[in-house]
Protein backbone atom coordinates (compact mmCIF):
# COMPACT_ATOMS: atom_id res chain seq x y z
CA UNK A 1 0.00 0.00 0.00
CA UNK A 2 1.29 3.44 -0.87
CA UNK A 3 1.33 5.45 2.35
CA UNK A 4 2.40 8.78 0.83
CA UNK A 5 0.37 11.56 -0.74
CA UNK A 6 1.00 10.30 -4.26
CA UNK A 7 3.43 8.39 -6.44
CA UNK A 8 6.28 10.59 -7.61
CA UNK A 9 6.75 11.21 -11.31
CA UNK A 10 10.13 9.45 -11.35
CA UNK A 11 8.51 6.35 -9.83
CA UNK A 12 5.85 6.29 -12.53
CA UNK A 13 8.43 6.84 -15.26
CA UNK A 14 10.60 4.04 -13.89
CA UNK A 15 7.59 1.74 -13.78
CA UNK A 16 6.60 2.54 -17.38
CA UNK A 17 9.89 3.45 -19.06
CA UNK A 18 9.96 0.30 -21.19
CA UNK A 19 6.47 1.05 -22.49
CA UNK A 20 7.39 4.67 -23.24
CA UNK A 21 10.37 3.53 -25.31
CA UNK A 22 8.21 0.95 -27.09
CA UNK A 23 5.63 3.57 -28.09
CA UNK A 24 8.31 5.97 -29.29
CA UNK A 25 9.50 3.20 -31.61
CA UNK A 26 5.93 2.39 -32.72
CA UNK A 27 5.39 6.06 -33.53
CA UNK A 28 8.75 6.47 -35.28
CA UNK A 29 8.50 3.64 -37.81
CA UNK A 30 5.40 4.84 -39.75
CA UNK A 31 6.53 8.45 -39.42
CA UNK A 32 9.91 7.69 -41.01
CA UNK A 33 8.27 5.67 -43.79
CA UNK A 34 5.78 8.47 -44.43
CA UNK A 35 8.32 11.27 -44.42
CA UNK A 36 11.41 9.69 -45.96
CA UNK A 37 9.90 7.21 -48.42
CA UNK A 38 6.71 9.17 -49.19
CA UNK A 39 4.49 6.26 -48.14
CA UNK A 40 1.49 8.53 -47.73
CA UNK A 41 -0.85 5.59 -48.14
CA UNK A 42 -0.02 4.62 -44.55
CA UNK A 43 -2.45 7.21 -43.18
CA UNK A 44 -5.75 6.03 -41.73
CA UNK A 45 -8.77 8.31 -41.18
CA UNK A 46 -9.02 9.31 -37.52
CA UNK A 47 -12.73 8.45 -37.19
CA UNK A 48 -12.42 4.62 -37.03
CA UNK A 49 -9.42 4.91 -34.69
CA UNK A 50 -11.40 7.22 -32.41
CA UNK A 51 -14.29 4.73 -32.38
CA UNK A 52 -11.93 1.96 -31.32
CA UNK A 53 -10.44 4.27 -28.67
CA UNK A 54 -13.91 4.95 -27.26
CA UNK A 55 -14.62 1.22 -26.99
CA UNK A 56 -11.22 0.65 -25.36
CA UNK A 57 -11.90 3.40 -22.82
CA UNK A 58 -15.18 1.73 -21.86
CA UNK A 59 -13.70 -1.74 -21.39
CA UNK A 60 -10.68 -0.35 -19.50
CA UNK A 61 -13.05 1.51 -17.18
CA UNK A 62 -15.03 -1.68 -16.63
CA UNK A 63 -11.86 -3.56 -15.69
CA UNK A 64 -10.61 -0.85 -13.36
CA UNK A 65 -13.94 -0.75 -11.56
CA UNK A 66 -14.02 -4.55 -11.17
CA UNK A 67 -10.42 -4.83 -9.95
CA UNK A 68 -10.88 -1.96 -7.50
CA UNK A 69 -13.83 -3.84 -6.05
CA UNK A 70 -11.56 -6.86 -5.51
CA UNK A 71 -9.02 -4.66 -3.72
CA UNK A 72 -11.62 -2.98 -1.55
CA UNK A 73 -13.27 -6.27 -0.65
CA UNK A 74 -9.88 -7.65 0.41
CA UNK A 75 -9.32 -4.60 2.62
CA UNK A 76 -12.76 -5.01 4.20
CA UNK A 77 -12.07 -8.68 4.92
CA UNK A 78 -8.81 -7.86 6.68
CA UNK A 79 -10.56 -5.10 8.59
CA UNK A 80 -13.00 -7.75 9.84
CA UNK A 81 -10.04 -9.96 10.80
CA UNK A 82 -8.65 -7.09 12.88
CA UNK A 83 -11.94 -6.76 14.78
CA UNK A 84 -12.38 -10.51 15.21
CA UNK A 85 -8.81 -10.85 16.48
CA UNK A 86 -9.38 -8.31 19.22
CA UNK A 87 -12.67 -9.99 20.12
CA UNK A 88 -10.94 -13.37 20.32
CA UNK A 89 -8.31 -11.96 22.68
CA UNK A 90 -10.99 -10.52 24.97
CA UNK A 91 -12.77 -13.88 25.06
CA UNK A 92 -9.56 -15.79 25.71
CA UNK A 93 -8.63 -13.48 28.58
CA UNK A 94 -12.05 -13.09 30.22
CA UNK A 95 -13.82 -16.38 29.45
CA UNK A 96 -11.13 -18.71 30.82
CA UNK A 97 -12.05 -18.85 34.51
CA UNK A 98 -11.86 -21.56 37.21
CA UNK A 99 -15.57 -21.28 38.12
CA UNK A 100 -16.37 -24.91 37.29
CA UNK A 101 -12.85 -26.30 37.38
CA UNK A 102 -12.48 -29.91 38.44
CA UNK A 103 -9.31 -29.06 40.36
CA UNK A 104 -7.61 -26.12 41.95
CA UNK A 105 -6.10 -23.87 39.30
CA UNK A 106 -3.58 -21.12 40.00
CA UNK A 107 -3.66 -17.71 38.35
CA UNK A 108 -0.35 -18.54 36.63
CA UNK A 109 -1.92 -21.61 35.03
CA UNK A 110 -4.90 -19.56 33.86
CA UNK A 111 -2.60 -16.91 32.41
CA UNK A 112 -0.66 -19.64 30.60
CA UNK A 113 -3.88 -20.92 29.01
CA UNK A 114 -4.96 -17.42 27.98
CA UNK A 115 -1.55 -16.69 26.48
CA UNK A 116 -1.63 -20.00 24.61
CA UNK A 117 -4.96 -19.19 22.97
CA UNK A 118 -3.89 -15.66 22.02
CA UNK A 119 -0.43 -16.68 20.81
CA UNK A 120 -1.91 -19.43 18.65
CA UNK A 121 -4.17 -16.81 17.07
CA UNK A 122 -1.13 -14.64 16.31
CA UNK A 123 0.42 -17.71 14.70
CA UNK A 124 -2.73 -18.05 12.58
CA UNK A 125 -2.34 -14.45 11.41
CA UNK A 126 1.26 -15.10 10.35
CA UNK A 127 0.27 -18.32 8.59
CA UNK A 128 -2.45 -16.43 6.73
CA UNK A 129 -0.10 -13.74 5.46
CA UNK A 130 2.47 -16.25 4.28
CA UNK A 131 -0.16 -18.31 2.48
CA UNK A 132 -1.64 -15.23 0.80
CA UNK A 133 1.81 -14.18 -0.45
CA UNK A 134 2.47 -17.47 -2.28
CA UNK A 135 2.67 -16.53 -6.01
CA UNK A 136 0.04 -17.70 -8.50
CA UNK A 137 0.64 -18.15 -12.23
CA UNK A 138 -1.75 -15.32 -13.15
CA UNK A 139 -0.19 -12.74 -10.81
CA UNK A 140 1.99 -9.92 -12.08
CA UNK A 141 4.94 -9.61 -9.69
CA UNK A 142 7.08 -11.69 -12.06
CA UNK A 143 6.84 -9.02 -14.77
CA UNK A 144 10.00 -7.04 -15.44
CA UNK A 145 8.62 -3.59 -14.64
CA UNK A 146 7.33 -4.75 -11.25
CA UNK A 147 10.65 -6.41 -10.41
CA UNK A 148 12.54 -3.25 -11.36
CA UNK A 149 10.29 -1.11 -9.19
CA UNK A 150 10.75 -3.39 -6.17
CA UNK A 151 14.53 -3.38 -6.61
CA UNK A 152 14.75 0.41 -7.04
CA UNK A 153 12.53 1.28 -4.08
CA UNK A 154 13.29 -1.64 -1.76
CA UNK A 155 9.66 -2.76 -1.73
CA UNK A 156 9.84 -6.10 0.04
CA UNK A 157 8.36 -7.95 2.97
CA UNK A 158 9.25 -5.77 5.94
CA UNK A 159 8.90 -8.67 8.35
CA UNK A 160 11.45 -10.71 6.45
CA UNK A 161 11.25 -13.97 8.35
CA UNK A 162 10.02 -17.37 7.24
CA UNK A 163 6.82 -19.04 8.36
CA UNK A 164 8.79 -21.42 10.57
CA UNK A 165 10.54 -18.47 12.22
CA UNK A 166 7.26 -16.60 12.65
CA UNK A 167 5.63 -19.55 14.42
CA UNK A 168 8.59 -20.12 16.77
CA UNK A 169 7.69 -19.09 20.30
CA UNK A 170 3.99 -18.78 19.53
CA UNK A 171 3.07 -22.46 19.60
CA UNK A 172 4.83 -25.54 21.07
CA UNK A 173 7.44 -27.26 18.91
CA UNK A 174 5.39 -30.45 18.51
CA UNK A 175 2.33 -28.46 17.45
CA UNK A 176 4.45 -26.44 15.06
CA UNK A 177 5.77 -29.66 13.47
CA UNK A 178 2.21 -30.97 13.17
CA UNK A 179 0.62 -27.93 11.51
CA UNK A 180 3.53 -27.18 9.18
CA UNK A 181 3.35 -30.73 7.82
CA UNK A 182 -0.14 -29.96 6.46
CA UNK A 183 -0.99 -28.19 3.22
CA UNK A 184 -3.00 -25.41 4.91
CA UNK A 185 -1.28 -24.29 8.09
CA UNK A 186 -3.82 -21.61 8.95
CA UNK A 187 -6.69 -24.09 8.81
CA UNK A 188 -4.86 -26.50 11.09
CA UNK A 189 -4.14 -23.78 13.65
CA UNK A 190 -7.83 -22.96 14.02
CA UNK A 191 -8.52 -26.68 14.31
CA UNK A 192 -5.99 -26.77 17.16
CA UNK A 193 -7.81 -23.85 18.79
CA UNK A 194 -11.07 -25.81 18.64
CA UNK A 195 -9.42 -28.88 20.14
CA UNK A 196 -7.95 -26.77 22.93
CA UNK A 197 -11.33 -25.21 23.69
CA UNK A 198 -12.94 -28.65 23.89
CA UNK A 199 -10.35 -29.78 26.41
CA UNK A 200 -10.68 -26.60 28.46
CA UNK A 201 -14.45 -27.03 28.52
CA UNK A 202 -14.05 -30.62 29.68
CA UNK A 203 -11.79 -29.39 32.50
CA UNK A 204 -14.38 -26.83 33.58
CA UNK A 205 -12.23 -23.83 32.69
CA UNK A 206 -14.73 -22.50 30.13
CA UNK A 207 -18.46 -22.33 30.79
CA UNK A 208 -20.63 -24.09 28.21
CA UNK A 209 -22.20 -20.90 26.86
CA UNK A 210 -18.81 -19.21 26.64
CA UNK A 211 -17.44 -22.29 24.90
CA UNK A 212 -20.18 -21.99 22.27
CA UNK A 213 -19.43 -18.29 21.83
CA UNK A 214 -15.72 -18.92 21.29
CA UNK A 215 -16.47 -21.74 18.85
CA UNK A 216 -18.65 -19.31 16.90
CA UNK A 217 -15.73 -16.93 16.76
CA UNK A 218 -13.55 -19.68 15.28
CA UNK A 219 -16.24 -20.29 12.66
CA UNK A 220 -16.17 -16.57 11.88
CA UNK A 221 -12.38 -16.67 11.47
CA UNK A 222 -12.73 -19.63 9.12
CA UNK A 223 -15.19 -17.54 7.12
CA UNK A 224 -12.77 -14.61 6.86
CA UNK A 225 -9.97 -16.98 5.85
CA UNK A 226 -12.17 -18.52 3.17
CA UNK A 227 -13.00 -15.10 1.74
CA UNK A 228 -9.29 -14.26 1.48
CA UNK A 229 -8.59 -17.60 -0.18
CA UNK A 230 -11.40 -17.01 -2.68
CA UNK A 231 -9.85 -13.73 -3.82
CA UNK A 232 -6.35 -15.22 -3.82
CA UNK A 233 -7.22 -18.40 -5.71
CA UNK A 234 -9.76 -17.05 -8.21
CA UNK A 235 -8.24 -14.48 -10.59
CA UNK A 236 -9.94 -11.64 -12.38
CA UNK A 237 -11.52 -13.55 -15.31
CA UNK A 238 -8.85 -14.19 -17.90
CA UNK A 239 -11.13 -13.52 -20.87
CA UNK A 240 -11.69 -9.95 -19.70
CA UNK A 241 -8.04 -9.37 -18.81
CA UNK A 242 -6.84 -10.80 -22.13
CA UNK A 243 -9.24 -8.91 -24.38
CA UNK A 244 -8.67 -5.70 -22.44
CA UNK A 245 -4.92 -5.89 -23.03
CA UNK A 246 -5.36 -6.89 -26.70
CA UNK A 247 -7.72 -3.97 -27.39
CA UNK A 248 -5.38 -1.46 -25.73
CA UNK A 249 -2.44 -2.74 -27.79
CA UNK A 250 -4.54 -2.68 -30.98
CA UNK A 251 -5.57 0.90 -30.40
CA UNK A 252 -2.04 2.02 -29.51
CA UNK A 253 -0.64 0.41 -32.66
CA UNK A 254 -3.15 2.30 -34.82
CA UNK A 255 -2.64 5.73 -33.22
CA UNK A 256 0.41 6.82 -35.30
CA UNK A 257 -1.33 5.99 -38.58
CA UNK A 258 -4.22 8.27 -37.68
CA UNK A 259 -2.00 11.07 -36.40
CA UNK A 260 0.10 11.14 -39.58
CA UNK A 261 -2.76 12.58 -41.61
CA UNK A 262 -3.84 14.99 -38.88
CA UNK A 263 -0.38 16.52 -38.40
CA UNK A 264 0.27 16.54 -42.17
CA UNK A 265 -2.65 18.97 -42.51
CA UNK A 266 -0.70 21.47 -40.40
CA UNK A 267 2.34 21.41 -42.66
CA UNK A 268 5.14 19.09 -43.71
CA UNK A 269 7.34 19.66 -40.65
CA UNK A 270 4.52 18.98 -38.23
CA UNK A 271 4.43 15.30 -39.24
CA UNK A 272 7.33 14.66 -36.85
CA UNK A 273 5.02 15.52 -33.95
CA UNK A 274 3.39 12.16 -34.62
CA UNK A 275 6.18 10.47 -32.67
CA UNK A 276 5.86 12.24 -29.28
CA UNK A 277 2.07 12.44 -29.42
CA UNK A 278 1.80 8.76 -30.28
CA UNK A 279 3.91 7.98 -27.25
CA UNK A 280 1.81 10.29 -25.07
CA UNK A 281 -1.62 8.99 -26.14
CA UNK A 282 -0.49 5.37 -26.02
CA UNK A 283 1.10 5.89 -22.61
CA UNK A 284 -2.18 7.26 -21.20
CA UNK A 285 -4.20 4.25 -22.42
CA UNK A 286 -1.51 1.82 -21.33
CA UNK A 287 -1.41 3.42 -17.85
CA UNK A 288 -5.17 3.05 -17.48
CA UNK A 289 -4.83 -0.64 -18.29
CA UNK A 290 -1.83 -0.99 -15.96
CA UNK A 291 -3.73 0.57 -13.06
CA UNK A 292 -6.38 -2.12 -13.36
CA UNK A 293 -3.72 -4.81 -13.61
CA UNK A 294 -1.98 -3.60 -10.44
CA UNK A 295 -5.16 -4.05 -8.37
CA UNK A 296 -6.25 -7.42 -9.77
CA UNK A 297 -4.53 -9.45 -7.05
CA UNK A 298 -4.66 -7.57 -3.72
CA UNK A 299 -2.53 -10.11 -1.83
CA UNK A 300 0.39 -10.68 -4.23
CA UNK A 301 2.70 -8.18 -2.53
CA UNK A 302 2.83 -5.20 -4.88
CA UNK A 303 3.03 -1.54 -3.93
CA UNK A 304 -0.75 -1.22 -4.37
CA UNK A 305 -1.88 -4.22 -2.31
CA UNK A 306 -3.53 -4.63 1.07
CA UNK A 307 -0.68 -4.27 3.63
CA UNK A 308 -1.32 -7.59 5.36
CA UNK A 309 2.17 -7.79 6.86
CA UNK A 310 1.81 -4.41 8.57
CA UNK A 311 -1.75 -5.21 9.66
CA UNK A 312 -0.60 -8.52 11.14
CA UNK A 313 2.05 -6.68 13.14
CA UNK A 314 -0.56 -4.15 14.35
CA UNK A 315 -2.88 -6.91 15.53
CA UNK A 316 0.01 -8.72 17.23
CA UNK A 317 0.94 -5.57 19.14
CA UNK A 318 -2.66 -5.07 20.29
CA UNK A 319 -3.05 -8.66 21.45
CA UNK A 320 0.28 -8.80 23.29
CA UNK A 321 -0.55 -5.56 25.08
CA UNK A 322 -3.92 -7.00 26.10
CA UNK A 323 -2.03 -9.90 27.68
CA UNK A 324 0.14 -7.44 29.58
CA UNK A 325 3.35 -8.47 27.84
CA UNK A 326 6.32 -6.13 27.68
CA UNK A 327 8.41 -7.69 24.89
CA UNK A 328 6.34 -6.22 22.06
CA UNK A 329 7.51 -5.71 18.47
CA UNK A 330 7.43 -2.23 16.97
CA UNK A 331 4.93 -1.24 14.25
CA UNK A 332 6.21 -1.59 10.70
CA UNK A 333 7.06 1.68 8.98
CA UNK A 334 6.71 2.47 5.25
CA UNK A 335 9.76 1.98 3.07
CA UNK A 336 9.85 4.70 0.40
CA UNK A 337 6.19 5.33 1.25
CA UNK A 338 5.30 1.67 0.64
CA UNK A 339 3.77 -0.39 3.45
CA UNK A 340 3.62 -4.14 2.89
Amino acid sequence: MHAGRRFKLREVLLWTRRDILRYFIIGSIPTLLYQLLDWHWLTIPWVPIAMIGTAVAFIVGFKNNATYNRLWEARQIYGAIVNSSRSWAIMAIDFVTPTNAQRSVTEAELQSVRSRLVHRHIAWLHAMRFQLRVPRTWEHMIKVYNKEYRQAYAVDEQDGNTLADALTGLIPAEEKALVTSKSNVATQLIAQQSKDLRELHAQGLIHELRHVEMQNMLVDLYGQQGKCERIKNFPYPRQYATLNLMFVRLFNSMVPFGMLGEFAKLGEGFVWLTIPFTALVSWVFMMMERIGESTENPFEGSANDVPITAMTRTIEIDLREMLGETDIPKPLQPQNNILM
